[in-house]
């Protein structure tokens, strides 16, 4: 005769509490492009999603105080000819942000401290010089203005190879380079994506 019994836990009671309407962000139209990013990034200050455009990507920043409805109006981040497919905050300064996008370019925008009020169409620095679409960004954690950003490989053998491009600049504002080296021995390129002009 078996006997079937429930193991033991301390969580199996336990029941989590819906969010109230007016506390959560409602009514946005987030992408629907499928793709290895997580479409939204955090900081103390502002909540970025990447969200629906005819004619280019775009995506929205809003005040973590904004929450509740969000009017169809409401002014984005819109200077990429593609669908935008990452972005993030810098770690070390909360209105610096950078996206990504099937253009083949990355964009660092500053976001003002009371968020927009219109739409933002000029980016503080633009990266170019990517031969791909840029899928991933990374900022470095401890150290100030490194941004990494990935090309993913389409390819049937190997889906995880990438081609790292790492940068370094002042932002906002800078003079800005690209560079591109071979590592020894290897046929991958490992590419300083912007540095600053000596």
């Amino acid at each position: 005769m078996s006997r079937s019994f429930v193991r033991n836990s301390k969580f199996r009671h336990v029941f989590g509490q819906a969010a109230k309407a007016d506390q959560c962000y409602d009514d946005i139209r987030i992408s629907q492009m499928t793709w290895d990013s997580n479409f939204c990034s955090v900081n103390p200050k502002f909540v970025a999603m990447i969200v629906d455009a005819s004619g280019g990507g775009a995506f929205m920043v809003l005040p973590l105080t904004k929450t509740g409805r969000i009017d169809m109006s409401y002014p984005t981040v819109c200077g990429h000819t593609g669908p935008v497919l990452d972005i993030e905050f810098c770690p070390h300064n909360d209105n610096i942000i950078a996206s990504s996008s099937e253009d083949c370019s990355v964009m660092i925008w500053e976001i003002p401290d009371g968020g927009l009020t219109l739409p933002l169409t000029d980016p503080v620095v633009k990266l170019e010089g990517h031969s791909k679409r840029v899928g991933l960004l990374n900022w470095h954690p401890t150290a100030h203005n490194v941004l990494m950003s990935l090309l993913l490989r389409a390819t049937a053998a190997s889906a995880t190879l990438r081609r790292a491009r790492r940068g370094w600049g002042t932002c906002p504002r800078g003079a800005w380079r690209s560079t591109s080296v071979r590592s020894p021995g290897s046929t991958n390129y490992m590419s300083g994506n912007v540095s600053p002009s000596s």
